[in-house]
């Protein structure tokens, strides 16, 4: 038989052959629905089914599908939306060097100061949304963008502002700027430590007041003293290097924090009590959750050192403001240096602001020209690149994988969402999957390969074209528990090379019909499986059959009799196809 398009694959007859037409612009692995296949039916007497691989930019329109029909074929295609620059709202004030990466690639809505009734009223017409700390993205936010917003960044590092399980559930990718302000914010915490120790502010006051008060604001040394870093990130990292620069001995908590990182800069992690009951200084860098709420109340503040004085950049309600003042009344706090406050800006007759013992500053750990213009292009990168499909290292919401790890799984990404794709469109008959088995082939050992990428985008392939649902890498696990699929993996050992990071992905979909009976593996499985070969994702097994095949471009599957001139017969169909 004669051998068919660019590619083929042979087979005991009955045959089955596999064929690639003029390819297409490979598609990069997207948030957007970009690869759309439109299956086709095939009419007696030849047994053709179609697949149509359509990268597209846009979700495609509600308009009418358009028919055609030649020499017993019946191919459905459908109109792709045209091309429009996304918009991207931005709801708190950004650099200029961001604002003019967005406006590179997306029209850009600047609109300060929005109440809750105004963002919900404009999100409905925004594909992004940047924010910083003041904004709230609550789940009606969310639910009012009825599910045209994408992506949330925020301008920072903290995400307690935006309900990160709405925007799962809603599909919406939520990414941060974690570096680009680590170092103001260290320094902004030891500049804070510098200024209570010595006094600063309140000497700074009394003088300028025509007064002269030596004595009066005589401070405490640091070097020597015992400092607790209370999370241990990359912020709480960076204090404890330039307080060790100072001669302090460090601790740190941090539940989630590698001991080996912490041995490397020569910190001791201990426990939350053993830190805050020994260290003379404490200096707070953890997120604002349900768990560290208040953390830092009575019952803590009885457990301290007397005389501890405290500095907080992290987020004010991680204290308990009422049982702060108690504390400075008490003595148990000798002083307090606060950045961040539970309410922003704090009344105008604080307590807290107010006491002799506090210096406050109004949420500057950022605030620096270096830092705004940093945080400003990183968090400009994450919204657009999230925007035009590519994988974000700074996701919040999504499978956390390393840049390095996401550049390398790139390809595998491709392939598993295509193989999800394709193997959804081989099932006949409405009676719904139920069962997704996902088999990787791997060298490496099971510690060195992170499959929640690629589990999620083959959820996405299988169920975003038999749904009105838009899956995403966001919330893949979530639609699919929804619909009450149930996702198995399994990983096989490989004894070839661990340089590339998998050999091979196999789907298989379980208890149903295919309208392709070669499709079916001898346990009565749908069963596709492929491989990434020079970057590119192949085809390498249908059912029981070998193939290979490059998955760009379209794709046929045509099983028939093996006998001269049927290769003719299908092309001379192909042929009069418009």
């Amino acid at each position: 038989m004669a051998a068919m398009a660019t590619a083929t694959a042979t087979a005991t007859t009955p045959s089955m052959k596999a064929a690639v037409s003029a390819p297409t612009a490979r598609s990069r692995p997207s948030l957007l629905p970009v690869s759309s296949y439109t299956s086709v039916r095939s009419l007696p007497p030849r047994q053709v089914s179609l697949f149509l691989g359509r990268p597209l930019r846009q979700p495609l329109h509600p308009k009418p599908l358009q028919l055609s029909t030649s020499r017993s074929v019946q191919i459905v295609t459908a109109t792709a939306a045209t091309d429009a620059k996304p918009t991207v709202l931005v709801a708190e004030k950004l650099g200029e060097a961001g604002l003019g990466l967005l406006r590179g690639f997306s029209n850009v809505d600047c609109s300060y100061n929005l109440s809750a009734e105004e963002l919900c009223a404009k999100i409905s017409l925004c594909d992004a949304l940047i924010v910083r700390s003041g904004t709230k993205v609550t789940r009606e936010v969310f639910e009012a963008a009825k599910g045209r917003l994408r992506v949330v960044g925020r301008a920072g590092v903290g995400i307690d502002n935006v309900d990160l399980q709405a925007a799962t559930e809603h599909g919406c990718l939520v990414v941060n700027a974690p570096t680009a302000n680590t170092i103001a914010a260290a320094e902004h915490a030891i500049a804070l430590l510098a200024a209570m120790a010595r006094n600063v502010a309140q000497a700074d006051a009394s003088l300028k007041a025509g007064k002269w008060q030596r004595n009066k604001y005589v401070g405490v040394s640091l070097v020597g003293k015992t400092i607790g870093v209370l999370g241990f990130g990359k912020v709480g990292s960076e204090v404890a290097r330039r307080a060790k620069g100072l001669g302090m001995h460090v601790i740190a908590h941090d539940p989630y924090a590698p001991a080996d990182r912490a041995h490397a800069i020569g910190v001791e992690l201990v426990s939350f009590d053993e830190a805050i009951s020994t260290a003379d200084f404490l200096s707070l860098h953890m997120p604002l959750t349900p768990t560290t709420s208040k953390i830092f109340n009575e019952e803590s503040f009885a457990k301290m050192k007397k005389g501890v004085r405290i500095i907080n950049v992290a987020r004010g309600g991680v204290i308990d403001e009422d049982a702060l003042v108690r504390a400075l009344d008490d003595g148990i706090v000798a002083q307090a240096a606060l950045d961040v406050f539970t309410v922003e800006p704090p009344p105008k007759d604080s307590k807290l602001v107010l006491h002799e013992n506090v210096i406050g500053t109004p949420h500057l750990g950022a605030s620096t020209v270096e830092a705004q213009e940093g945080v400003a292009i990183e968090i400009a990168e994450a919204v657009v690149g999230a925007l035009k499909g590519e994988l974000a290292a700074t996701a919040v919401n999504a499978p956390m994988v390393p840049a390095e790890v996401l550049s390398e799984l790139a390809p595998y990404v491709i392939l598993a969402e295509k193989l999800g794709r394709l193997a959804v469109q081989l099932v006949a008959g409405g009676q719904g999957i139920k069962g997704l088995k996902v088999v990787y082939t791997s060298a490496r050992g099971p510690d060195d390969l992170d499959t929640r990428l690629l589990r999620a985008m083959i959820t996405k392939g299988v169920i975003e074209p038999i749904s009105s649902a838009y899956v995403n890498i966001v919330n893949a696990d979530f639609t699919a528990k929804q619909r009450g699929l149930r996702i198995s993996e399994e990983r096989i050992s490989h004894d070839g090379s661990p340089e590339a990071p998998l050999e091979s992905i196999q789907v298989q979909l379980s208890n149903v019909e295919s309208k392709f009976a070669s499709a079916l593996s001898e346990s009565g499985d749908i069963r596709v499986e492929g491989r990434v070969k020079d970057g590119i994702p192949h085809l390498t097994l249908v059912g029981s059959f070998s193939v290979d095949v490059s998955l760009e471009g379209n794709l046929i599957f045509c099983r028939n009799i093996d006998q001269p001139g049927m290769i003719g017969q299908v092309g001379s169909i192909l042929a009069g196809i418009t």
